[in-house]
């Protein structure tokens, strides 16, 4: 996918596109992540638990724009808004982090976006993905077919918070 290149969602969610990430996205990253965490997280996460996972990544459109070159970024826009984002690290086959907008959480727009980076993945030769995710994702993403290899803590400004390890070995699908 590349920056100029948009592709609609099904007819269901017309107005939901995806491309990769531009500078001016890096503003709504923020926001997006500031706001999944806070708002997204409540049932599994305490509020001080909370408050130091968003202190891990300044809520600043600059930091965005710089992760955005250490990454390939994956953006859902909805009205030309960013609404979700993935990062993945192409050569190490690893998805960064998957952050949707807390009122449009669970329509699909996480899911797309890793249709998309595995996509991606697959036609760079890499043939198994690995991240690490929230209590938020782990049910959803095992559903989808991710292994759990382990439980794993974190340390986020003096909070220990909870995530699991997680693969999927990638399979090219014929149509």
């Amino acid at each position: 996918m590349t920056n100029s290149e948009e592709h609609k969602a099904p007819a269901t969610k017309a107005r939901v596109m995806y491309r990769a990430a531009l500078a001016r996205d890096a503003a709504d990253q923020a926001e997006v992540f500031y706001h999944a965490v806070m708002q997204g997280a409540a049932t599994h996460y305490t509020l001080d638990e909370r408050c130091a996972w968003v202190q891990a990544l300044p809520r600043e459109a600059s930091a965005w724009a710089v992760r955005q070159a250490l990454y390939t970024t994956l953006v859902a826009t909805c009205d030309g808004r960013c609404v979700g984002f993935l990062e993945m690290d192409v050569t190490d086959g690893r998805i960064e982090t998957l952050y949707v907008w807390p009122s449009l959480a669970g329509r699909g727009i996480g899911t797309t976006l890793l249709v998309h980076a595995e996509r991606m993945l697959l036609e760079q030769g890499v043939g198994r993905v690995e991240m690490e995710v929230s209590l938020v994702l782990y049910e959803r993403l095992l559903r989808r077919g991710w292994e759990s290899l382990g439980e794993q803590w974190v340390e986020r400004s003096g909070e220990s918070l909870k995530r699991y390890r997680l693969s999927k070995p990638l399979n090219a699908v014929e149509t």
